[in-house]
């Protein structure tokens, strides 16, 4: 409990989270905090904001086996669940050029008859849950952007401030959330950073998610789930990272499994924060049939797995400014036992935009489709509540007004219902 509270409170626990009782067998990483868990929603929110009213806890530790088919299902009635390594989505195929650029896109998602409605996020709050941004170079690149350094989250043992972390795919992510919402404010939440706990070298695992939300969770969602004074009038929730292989998990028989269980803990902290009024987005992936990342290892089909299929996200494809979907893009349905109509609709990517990864490197993989529909969900969220318009509402009417391919209005597995479509959307609620 004090680890969990010194976490709510940003300080130092009085006493290490090693001292605490634990199973002989589980050894506890010392790096991380617990995380307090409810078995629902409107009780983890509370338990966010009060640690010392939960009864149950998340922590991380090891345990060692000597194959993973021997990982245990618990341990001493402890229910033992997967801490996955997770990646972020960029992808380009054989070093394929750019596809027009971020002008571009601002036109085709009509970013000027949004703002013409003062849909441009402003007061809107955008978490880039990520590697960490570099607002130099947002900056550099022509942009003005906000961050609220003072509610973004510094990793346990963290020295980098807010908006100083090296140029990277979580930069890339601010500067396509920002095309079409140029007046929300970024919030950063470098999550895929090394330094985190949980993280290592090449990327991190579920737990520093798991970290990051409850943070969000703590300082944000309670205030909207209670009524309170909001800071801002809503917030959106970038998430292009996923898994890319169940070969990352537990074996498919363990019931503690990630990609296909829809009762992993994190679930519960991802439909807390919705239920809370905020916005979540992830991107499907980088599995598609014609153009695989290779860390798919060939698996094109059932390729949506984890957050990234939960039924209270919006879900990314990817398409490029001719509105072909982009052969990377990971197909629906996803995983069996998880929700199966994923993609949700599509959006832009590998275009010319942020240039993180060097001159003339497109913004790409659904890495990049994410943070630009983000954004769009942010123009809308300036005069549309979350109080009077929930996520499920939202989303819901996102897809109603997205712009189908080939005039089918059904869902298919390629684009969801098709490809995002935020005037349409602003139209249909009446904002003028």
């Amino acid at each position: 409990m004090e680890s969990a509270m010194a976490f709510r409170e940003r300080r130092a626990p009085d006493f290490p989270i090693t001292l605490a009782k634990t199973p002989a067998r589980l050894q506890i990483d010392p790096r991380a905090t617990a995380i307090p868990i409810a078995p629902g929603p409107r009780r983890t929110i509370e338990a966010a904001a009060k640690p010392d009213q939960s009864s149950t806890f998340a922590v991380r530790a090891f345990i060692e086996v000597e194959t993973p088919e021997e990982i245990p299902t618990e341990v001493d009635g402890r229910p033992i669940f997967s801490d996955p390594k997770i990646a972020p989505f960029p992808m380009t195929c054989a070093g394929t050029p750019p596809i027009g650029d971020s002008r571009a896109v601002a036109a085709k998602l009509a970013a000027a008859q949004l703002a013409s409605k003062g849909l441009d996020g402003a007061n809107v709050a955008v978490a880039i849950m990520d590697t960490g941004i570099n607002l130099a170079h947002l900056n550099n690149a022509g942009l003005a952007p906000k961050l609220d350094a003072a509610n973004s989250w510094t990793p346990p043992g963290g020295t980098k401030l807010p908006g100083k972390y090296a140029v990277d795919h979580g930069t890339m992510c601010a500067f396509d959330a920002l095309i079409i919402a140029p007046k929300a404010t970024l919030l950063d939440y470098p999550m895929l950073n090394g330094s985190v706990p949980g993280g290592n070298v090449t990327g991190s695992s579920l737990s520093a998610a798991v970290l990051a939300f409850s943070h969000l969770l703590s300082n944000w969602a309670v205030a909207f789930a209670q009524g309170g004074v909001q800071l801002y009038s809503g917030l959106v929730v970038n998430n292009s990272w996923g898994i890319y292989h169940p070969s990352w998990d537990f074996p498919s028989n363990h019931p503690g499994r990630y990609c296909d269980n829809p009762n992993h803990p994190f679930h519960v902290i991802v439909a807390a924060l919705a239920n809370s009024g905020a916005d979540i987005l992830f991107a499907a992936g980088n599995c598609g049939s014609q153009c695989p990342d290779g860390r798919c290892q060939g698996r094109t089909t059932e390729a949506i797995m984890g957050a990234n299929t939960y039924q209270e996200v919006l879900t990314l494809a990817g398409c490029d400014l001719n509105d072909q979907r982009v052969g990377y893009s990971s197909q629906g349905p996803s995983i069996a036992n998880m929700f199966p109509q994923k993609p949700d609709v599509a959006s832009y990517t590998h275009f010319l935009g942020s240039q993180a990864f060097g001159p003339g490197s497109p913004d790409s993989g659904t890495s990049a489709a994410c943070p630009v529909a983000a954004g769009c969900v942010a123009a809308l969220r300036t005069k549309l509540p979350p109080a009077q318009t929930p996520p499920s509402n939202l989303f819901a009417q996102l897809r109603t007004t997205a712009r189908p391919i080939g005039g089918n209005a059904a869902w298919n597995g390629d684009y969801g219902y098709g490809i995002l479509d935020p005037l349409g959307a602003a139209n249909s609620f009446g904002l003028q």
